[in-house]
């Protein structure tokens, strides 16, 4: 299985790790795979920037190019204060684009992400509803993810093991 990771701009120094761990682990979105197939990150992107003008590029040139065949929208897209407001538009487009599913997250969202943004109450129903349906809030997984832990680094270093 090859797919394409689009991040949010905010981030696009990101490193990539927690989603990179997230496709190795089978957790969070990648869940839906099998541990048993292959599965190979052929496009990883951010969006351009707000409102995404990277978006039509990527699904036009990148994700067909490279094969893949499922597009994620990285968990920064929801976890990034504010959430992205073209999320739903994103959505929409890359499906009619490139006929490919589209799936909303890669990791699991971190439980200090979860902690805060209920704090702030800037998620909508839609944002928790995708959350939900792509599997980005099982609370073993949750907090594997969540870097404020004190014992963060040696949850990694036992996965990596």
């Amino acid at each position: 299985m090859k797919i394409g990771i689009i991040i949010c701009s905010r981030y696009q120094t990101c490193d990539g790790g927690k989603c990179f761990r997230a496709v190795n682990n089978r957790e969070g979105a990648f869940r839906r795979y099998s541990k048993d197939e292959p599965l190979e990150v052929v496009v990883f992107t951010s969006c351009g920037g707000c409102p995404g003008g990277n978006i039509e590029i990527t699904a036009a040139n990148g994700a067909k190019k490279y094969g893949a065949e499922a597009i994620h929208l990285a968990t920064g897209l929801l976890a990034g204060y504010p959430p992205c407001k073209y999320l739903s538009t994103h959505i929409k487009f890359l499906k009619e684009q490139t006929g490919l599913p589209v799936i909303v997250g890669t990791h699991p969202m971190p439980t200090n992400y979860i902690t805060m943004h209920k704090k702030v109450g800037d998620w909508s129903k839609h944002h928790l509803e995708l959350m939900e349906k792509f599997d980005l809030l099982h609370p073993e997984e949750t907090v594997k993810y969540d870097s404020t832990r004190p014992d963060y680094v040696s949850i990694l270093q036992k996965e990596v093991k």
